[in-house]
């Protein structure tokens, strides 16, 4: 089974609607805690299958990203191969759309965590949501029950 995890450090500048806002755009399936670490600041976390990933596979063909979001899946790969983690900008994310940065943001980023059961479980997490292409074209679409 595919268990996401996305979490997101809402600091002291900013407004703990508009990270839950950014996170509420990209996962909607999700159901987000947030814990007060002070006063101004906190941490939202939040864990699902992979259906809180389907608004991201769609994103992902709208923006026409999916080799920028294979690359970043396998620069996060975990040795094992079981889990990969990504970021994804929470400034972009307020305004529903997708964005890699290369490294974590000063006012940190959305993290994304993604682990299968299996490498074969994985591998079919990667052929869904960032099936291999062809001019930026995919091979293949599978359809999310068949991870």
């Amino acid at each position: 089974m595919i268990k996401v995890t996305v979490s997101a450090v809402v600091n002291p500048t900013e407004s703990k609607d508009k990270v839950f806002s950014a996170l509420e755009q990209l996962f909607p399936e999700i159901d987000f805690d947030y814990e007060e670490s002070s006063e101004y600041s906190g941490k939202f976390t939040g864990e699902s299958d992979i259906y809180a990933l389907k608004d991201i596979h769609f994103k992902i063909r709208e923006e026409e990203i999916i080799d920028t979001s294979r690359t970043r899946l396998n620069v996060g790969r975990s040795e094992d191969g079981l889990s990969t983690s990504f970021i994804i900008s929470k400034q972009v994310a307020t305004v529903g759309r997708l964005n890699y940065p290369a490294h974590e943001e000063p006012l940190g980023s959305i993290n994304v965590t993604v682990t299968a059961d299996n490498e074969g479980e994985m591998q079919r997490f990667y052929d869904w949501l960032t099936p291999p292409t062809e001019d930026g074209v995919p091979d293949f679409e599978m359809n999310i029950k068949d991870v």
